[in-house]
C-alpha cells in the first residue's frame, strides 16, 4: 500500500508504506542484536571480575539502552532491522526527521511495545500513514525504500530517444562538477527522501543558468540532466 507525503515545497512523494509484518521484523532483528550484545557484554564482565561494579555496569550497557535512538540519528533513520528489510523513517512533509523527532519516537517506544507490540500493532494498522504513538508524536512514519527503481531512473537520463528535443540549451554552461552536484542531489532524496537539497539545488541552477521554469523541483533537474546528456552526445 502506498502513502502520499505533501513536502513542505508541495511536491507529492509516494512511498510504500511500511508494512506491520516488515515493521515486526525489523524490530525482532533489532531486539536479536541487543540480546546477543547483552550476553557478550555479561560474559566478558563475569570473567573479568567487573560485573559487581555498578558504575561499569552502566557504562557497558548503555549502548544497549539507546540502541535504537543513536542508531536512527547516525543512520538516517535506518536501525539495522531497518537497513535489512530496507525501511526508514521519515516525516510526513518528506523531510528527515529532527533529533527532536527521534527522542520522541523513542521515549515512546516503550508504550508501544507494552502489551507484547499490540499497542504498536494497532496504531500502525488503524492509522493512515502506518504510524504507531510515536511516529504520530514525532509526526514521522516508516516507509520501505524502492532504490532499485529511483536509481533506473537517473541511468534512464544516460538513454536518449532518438527523437528528443531539449528545452534548455543553457545547460551547456554546466560543468562536469555541477552536473555530478545535481545527480548527487536526486540520489539523496532517493536513499534518504530527504527533497531539500534538490530543491535548493533546482534554485541555484535557475540562477546560474537564468532560467524560469514551472516545473517541479525533481521534473526540472532531470530535464537539465537528459538536456545535458543530449548536448554532450552530440558533440561526440
Amino acid at each position: 500500500m502506498q502513502i502520499s507525503i505533501q513536502t513542505t515545497q508541495n511536491v507529492t512523494i509516494e512511498h510504500d508504506k511500511a508494512g506491520v509484518g516488515n515493521r515486526v521484523l525489523a524490530f525482532m532483528i533489532d531486539l536479536a542484536i541487543i540480546i546477543l550484545f547483552s550476553l557478550a557484554i555479561g560474559y566478558i564482565m563475569d570473567n573479568v571480575g567487573w560485573a559487581e561494579s555498578q558504575w561499569v555496569n552502566i557504562l557497558f550497557y548503555f549502548p544497549v539502552f539507546f540502541y535504537d535512538l543513536y542508531m536512527e540519528i547516525l543512520n538516517h533513520g535506518q536501525s539495522v532491522g531497518k537497513m535489512a528489510l530496507g525501511l526508514r523513517v521519515v516525516r510526513l512533509d518528506g523531510t528527515s526527521p529532527t533529533i527532536g523527532g527521534y527522542i520522541l519516537r523513542w521515549i515512546l517506544r516503550p508504550i508501544d511495545v507494552m502489551l507484547s507490540g499490540s499497542i504498536a500493532i494497532i496504531c500502525i494498522a488503524l492509522t493512515e500513514n502506518g504510524q504507531r504513538l510515536g511516529d504520530i508524536a514525532a509526526g514521522t512514519t516508516v516507509v520501505k525504500l524502492r532504490k532499485t527503481e529511483k536509481v533506473s531512473r537517473l541511468q534512464l537520463v544516460e538513454k536518449m530517444e532518438e527523437n528528443y528535443e531539449p528545452q534548455f540549451p543553457e545547460v551547456k554552461a554546466l560543468t562536469d562538477k555541477e552536473v555530478n552536484l545535481i545527480k548527487d542531489c536526486l540520489r539523496m532524496q532517493a536513499d534518504h527522501t530527504n527533497s531539500k537539497p534538490v530543491v535548493m539545488m533546482t534554485e541555484k541552477v535557475k540562477e546560474k543558468l537564468n532560467i524560469e521554469s514551472d516545473m517541479r523541483p525533481t521534473q526540472f533537474l532531470y530535464t537539465i540532466l537528459r538536456d545535458h546528456t543530449f548536448y554532450t552526445t552530440r558533440e561526440q
